[in-house]
């Protein structure tokens, strides 16, 4: 595909979005209605669209109007694109610009606009992060770390750092945990590349590693939120013995695969199980949330996100902790995270289980920002006494 197709099959995909249709579902259904599209294009059609969507009211007044066009003209203005040369109609390129689109789109303004957040996140990021509710609403614009987490039962970091570089898949050392390397070079060749396929590393943030690495410890541990289970991972490589449940079974359809390829033990205990699942040294609750911290990976995410949906999530996360309390044996730690920068999901949660758990008290707690080297993330660690 010539790099002007390239645009307008992610003008079209743009369009279908905002009719309603999910990001991932449109680019799927386009990629199988393509044949014709290489690797390259459906890579380099993919960071059109997400792009778009981490910048979609920054682009649509550059662009000067909201439809997929509109925003791919602000897109690429923001990127300092020769447009001319995109939009010149040959072949399956876009026709050019009107006189009336090259007058149109002004720069940024409100803070929505600059911050490309809706209107009320942007009084929500004040009240949880000033002075940083701007660099975080920022840095959600940007491209997120690809970061994998080295499997010490098998490697070190050193050792698969350079295995991977013969693979194709060059990395430096991520600071936020020992266990981190950030992916510079071959993302996608990942997934076909031996160190991966043989278990040696798995894909995990920079800041959820940290996370797990804040645990000391070992014993029996219950993962209550496991969802895809890379905390299980963590968790079962640190020397824990790791039970995994989800209310939703399904999000762990692929843990059992996971573990294997890493050599772990992980029992699985589906819904229907736990109320027998018995009592824990560790009970890790990784609760469901706005996931504000991790928008740049769904940014569709921080547009469907309503207040209506934001007290909807935390009354399950009230739920998820109370749930929790029964599973804690004598002596046992709950550890409450989420992947949110938000306070009314993190420190005004942990307040409000504390005053509706006597008996209960803060150990640890800790944030960790969005940056280049992770995702935001909260969590807190509660003991009994």
């Amino acid at each position: 595909m010539t790099p002007g197709a390239r645009i307008a099959a992610a003008i079209d995909l743009l369009d279908q979005i905002q009719a309603g249709q999910p990001a991932e579902q449109a680019l799927t259904r386009w990629a199988r209605s393509s044949r014709f599209a290489g690797s390259g294009d459906r890579a380099a059609i993919r960071d059109y669209v997400y792009d778009a969507l981490r910048h979609w009211r920054s682009d649509a007044c550059r662009g000067g109007g909201v439809s997929g066009r509109a925003r791919m003209i602000g897109r690429l203005r923001d990127q300092g694109d020769d447009i001319a040369a995109l939009f010149d109609g040959v072949g399956h390129a876009p026709p050019p610009l009107s006189p009336e689109e090259m007058a149109a789109g002004h720069p940024p303004a409100t803070e929505g606009d600059v911050w490309d957040l809706p209107d009320w996140l942007v009084d929500a990021f004040k009240a949880s992060l000033d002075p940083q509710a701007e660099p975080t609403a920022q840095a959600l614009t940007e491209r997120a770390p690809v970061t994998l987490r080295v499997n010490t039962t098998k490697t070190d970091r050193a050792t698969v750092q350079a295995q991977l570089k013969a693979e194709g898949v060059e990395t430096t050392n991520n600071p936020r945990a020992d266990t981190a390397l950030s992916i510079t070079q071959g993302p996608r060749r990942l997934r076909n590349a031996p160190s991966y396929l043989n278990g040696l590393v798995e894909l995990q943030d920079g800041s959820s590693q940290a996370a797990m690495a804040g645990i000391d410890g070992t014993g029996t541990a219950l993962d209550f939120c496991a969802g895809g289970g890379g905390k299980s991972l963590a968790l079962a490589v640190a020397g824990w013995r790791v039970t995994a449940h989800d209310i939703e079974a399904g999000r762990m359809r692929d843990l059992p695969n996971r573990a294997q390829r890493g050599g772990h033990q992980i029992a699985i205990c589906p819904p229907e199980e736990i109320g027998t699942a018995g009592l824990f040294d560790l009970v890790l609750c990784d609760a469901p949330c706005s996931g504000a911290g991790t928008w740049r990976r769904a940014p569709e995410a921080k547009w469907a996100l309503t207040p209506d949906r934001l007290q909807t999530l935390m009354a399950m996360q009230v739920q998820v902790l109370d749930a929790a309390v029964a599973h804690v044996g004598q002596g046992g730690r709950l550890i409450y995270a989420t992947c949110s920068v938000l306070k009314e999901e993190n420190e005004q949660q942990v307040d409000a289980f504390l005053s509706r758990h006597s008996g209960w008290r803060l150990a640890h707690v800790q944030t960790w920002p969005v940056d280049a080297w992770g995702d935001g993330f909260f969590v807190a660690h509660l003991g009994r006494g």
